[in-house]
């Protein structure tokens, strides 16, 4: 016990726990719109995305999450163009991006001579390797997001309900779908960072999937969500703590065990 509690007042420990509570709290309600929205494959365009963000960081010595996050918004700027210019739907729009940032990413490593394995160990993310200036975009992102969803929650719900609907009730349907998508890009650039790529569904899908059971509202869906988030994120990450594990793979496991848990409340209509 007396080494558990000396290992939270270690300045990284304690930072990532605090980093986990906010990301836990908040980053399930944008999960909540990656699936209403149907954005599946626009967040494997954006884990993708994170490999370039990679190799670019190496290869010019930037910071990491800045790069990522100016990358993740740049591709999904180029998807919704080629979604706009093109018969096709979001999903071919999302591969044709990845398709291009895995390229991007490839010749940035052969010309400037980053090894793949460098680039390849940014999937999986860390809590502990935050600083103070990334718990403070971590805060700042959150309140963004919130803030969105408070002013913006009755035409979120009537886009979430059917967006032609929306559109014909005079709803700026497009500019309100741009930066949910906006919004998601950033949070999974930030979500990366703590949890990695390969496993950034523990914090952003898996809440949400656990909160559907009981949920029968989009409000409902909204606050189980991030309450799900909070206590998966915050009890994984001191389990992980405790004893010694990887935070990534401990809150992911834990994400899972609770989705898979048997439930005898009615499942909810909402996702």
């Amino acid at each position: 016990m007396h080494d558990f509690l000396f290992a939270l007042s270690l300045p990284p420990v304690a930072r990532g726990l605090v980093a986990m509570a906010i990301a836990g709290l908040c980053f399930p309600a944008s999960g909540v719109m990656v699936l209403r929205l149907n954005l599946v494959p626009m967040r494997y365009m954006l884990m993708h995305g994170v490999i370039l963000g990679g190799a670019l960081s190496l290869a010019f010595s930037l910071p990491v999450l800045p790069t990522s996050i100016v990358l993740n918004v740049l591709l999904v700027l180029l998807m919704l163009h080629l979604k706009g210019n093109s018969s096709h739907g979001f999903g071919l729009a999302s591969a044709a991006a990845m398709v291009f940032s895995m390229a991007l990413a490839s010749l940035v490593m052969h010309v400037w001579d980053v090894p793949a394995k460098d680039t390849l160990q940014l999937l999986w993310g860390s809590p502990f390797a935050l600083d103070a200036l990334d718990i403070a975009g971590l805060v700042a992102i959150a309140a963004l997001l919130v803030l969105y969803l408070v002013l913006g929650f009755r035409t979120i719900s009537a886009m979430f309900f059917d967006q032609e609907i929306a559109q014909s009730l005079g709803m700026r349907v497009k500019l309100h779908h741009t930066l949910m998508v906006l919004l998601i890009a950033l949070v999974i650039a930030f979500a990366m960072k703590l949890l990695g790529a390969l496993l950034i569904d523990a914090l952003l899908i898996l809440p949400v999937m656990v909160a559907s059971k009981r949920a029968t509202s989009l409000k409902q869906l909204l606050w189980y969500s991030c309450l799900t988030g909070l206590f998966i994120s915050t009890l994984g990450y001191l389990l992980a703590v405790a004893t010694d594990l990887p935070p990534s793979g401990t809150i992911a496991l834990l994400s899972a065990l609770l989705y898979l848990a048997p439930t005898s409340h009615k499942k909810g209509t909402v996702v």
